[in-house]
C-alpha cells in the first residue's frame, strides 16, 4: 500500500525542508531506464517556440499579479530558460491530458557563494488556473509529490514524500518523468522510481513548469499520451 499524507499547508511547508526524514516513501531500487529510453515512439516535443506560443504564465497563487517576463528559449541549444527573477509562477502547456508521461531534463544554473536551496518544480494534472495542482518538487531533497487536490470533493493539501535524495547538484542535468495514469501520479528521476500518489481524483489536467526564485534550464520537453 502506498502511503499518502494529508496535512495543513503550513505543516507541509515546514516539513518540505526535512523530507528525507520521512519513511512513508515509495522508492524502487536499481537503475531503471526512462520511459523515453524504453520506447522512443509516440512522443511529442512540446518545447516552446521563441514566442512561447501554446504556453501560458500563471502566477502562484493565481490571484497574484505576474512579474516581469522570465522565460525564454535559447534558440541555439533549444533549451527553455527560466531566469527565476520574475516572481513565483508556473508556465503551463495549454493542452490538457488524461493519462500521459511528461519527460523533462533540467539543471539549475549554479550560484556562487554560500550554499543555496535551489527550487523549481514540474506539474501534472493541474486545473487551468492552477488552484488545483500536483507538483514534483525540484530541490536538493526533491522528487516528492505534493500539492492541492480534491479529496471527496474538497480541495486539500497532500504530500507523498520520498526518503532519499534524487537530484544532482546545480549545474548537472537531471532527467525526470512524471506520469499520470488513472488515479496514480508517479515520479521517475535519474534512474529510479521515487514516488507515487495513488489517490488523484482529477481525471485530466495540464502539465507545467515552475519558477521559484532560481535560474533553471529545461531541455527535451516531451510528452507521451497513454491509453
Amino acid at each position: 500500500m502506498k502511503h499518502v499524507m494529508f496535512f495543513n499547508f503550513k505543516i507541509i511547508t515546514r516539513l518540505a525542508g526535512a523530507i528525507c526524514l520521512f519513511q512513508a516513501a515509495t522508492v524502487f531500487a536499481g537503475a531503471i531506464p526512462s520511459a523515453l529510453e524504453t520506447d522512443s515512439k509516440g512522443w511529442t516535443d512540446i518545447t516552446p517556440a521563441t514566442d512561447l506560443q501554446g504556453w501560458t504564465r500563471i502566477a502562484i497563487p493565481p490571484t497574484n499579479a505576474l512579474g516581469r517576463a522570465q522565460w525564454h528559449l535559447d534558440a541555439t541549444n533549444q533549451w527553455l530558460v527560466c531566469d527565476g527573477d520574475g516572481g513565483h509562477e508556473m508556465l503551463r502547456f495549454d493542452q490538457p491530458f488524461t493519462n500521459c508521461i511528461f519527460h523533462v531534463e533540467c539543471r539549475f544554473i549554479p550560484l556562487p557563494g554560500k550554499k543555496h536551496y535551489y527550487n523549481s518544480g514540474i506539474f501534472i494534472r493541474n486545473n487551468a488556473d492552477g488552484t488545483i495542482w500536483h507538483q514534483c518538487q525540484l530541490t536538493s531533497d526533491g522528487g516528492y509529490l505534493f500539492g492541492n487536490t480534491p479529496v471527496k470533493g474538497e480541495n486539500k493539501p497532500f504530500l507523498a514524500p520520498v526518503d532519499s535524495r534524487c537530484l544532482k547538484k546545480a549545474g548537472e542535468w537531471n532527467t525526470v518523468e512524471v506520469t499520470a495514469r488513472e488515479k496514480t501520479l508517479s515520479v521517475w528521476c535519474n534512474g529510479a522510481g521515487v514516488c507515487e500518489f495513488t489517490e488523484c481524483e482529477v481525471p485530466a489536467g495540464y502539465v507545467a513548469l515552475e519558477s521559484e526564485g532560481y535560474a533553471i534550464e529545461f531541455r527535451n520537453l516531451k510528452l507521451k499520451v497513454l491509453p
